[in-house]
């Protein structure tokens, strides 16, 4: 079953100098399970800490964090590692690539902690780069690719370990608009074909458009949600 996100009075702090900035206040928001999010809001609404947190990245101070039945504040930090490495894929504007590795090599690097054998991890590898469309790029290292290429290349990292949650900041930030939404159709077809739960950060209403819902953030509370779907059909 696709996995549903919950949080309940959910607040989080941050400390710079001597100022206190409070990034999420006493937020309630439930998303469904199979359903492609975007997160809107003006800088220092929150959208990439409320990722955070749902991907276990950090901590809130206050509140509830629960994906699927998992409450991620009753997990020790060991447990949580383990959690995250099974059930989130993280796509970010910045790709960490390794620029030594190809294309199969750094989609490996997840499976690594996954009781596979060698050629059951290049076999997984190649399917997921064959899935988002990079079948005969196998071999090509980093800078032998695209932009789009390399961040489809990190978004088949993010799925080698079939997460049913895909978390992505800004994802397209650095890619013109055709490359863009050539991501954004690939994301749009992992949610409705795999099903996967997907949570995105961005500031731009077009990539914002290829979500279910968006939802907006102002100052660490939710603002309005809008549906997508009603507007399509």
């Amino acid at each position: 079953m696709p996995v549903a996100i919950t949080l309940r009075s959910v607040t989080k702090t941050y400390h710079r100098g001597g100022e206190e900035l409070r990034v999420l206040d006493d937020l309630d928001l439930d998303m469904a399970g199979g359903t492609f999010y975007a997160l809107m809001g003006p800088s220092g609404s929150g959208k990439t800490t409320l990722l955070n947190l749902v991907g276990g990245l950090d901590h809130a101070d206050a509140g509830v964090v629960q994906v699927g039945d998992t409450n991620l504040a009753d997990l020790s930090g060991g447990e949580l590692a383990k959690w995250r490495a099974a059930n989130c894929g993280f796509v970010f504007q910045g790709l960490n690539l390794l620029p030594v590795l190809s294309a199969r090599d750094n989609v490996e690097l997840p499976l690594l902690l996954a009781p596979l054998s060698r050629s059951q991890r290049r076999a997984q590898a190649q399917r997921v780069l064959e899935l988002v469309g990079l079948g005969d790029r196998l071999h090509h290292k980093p800078r032998e690719l695209s932009g789009g290429q390399e961040q489809r290349v990190a978004i088949a990292r993010a799925i080698a370990t079939d997460p049913q949650v895909l978390l992505a900041d800004e994802p397209t930030g650095d890619l013109d608009r055709a490359t863009a939404d050539s991501v954004l159709l690939l994301l749009q077809r992992l949610n409705r074909e795999l099903h996967k739960t997907i949570l995105m950060v961005t500031h731009d209403p077009q990539a914002a458009s290829y979500a279910d819902q968006v939802i907006h953030l102002d100052k660490g509370k939710l603002g309005r949600i809008e549906d997508n779907r009603a507007a399509r059909s």
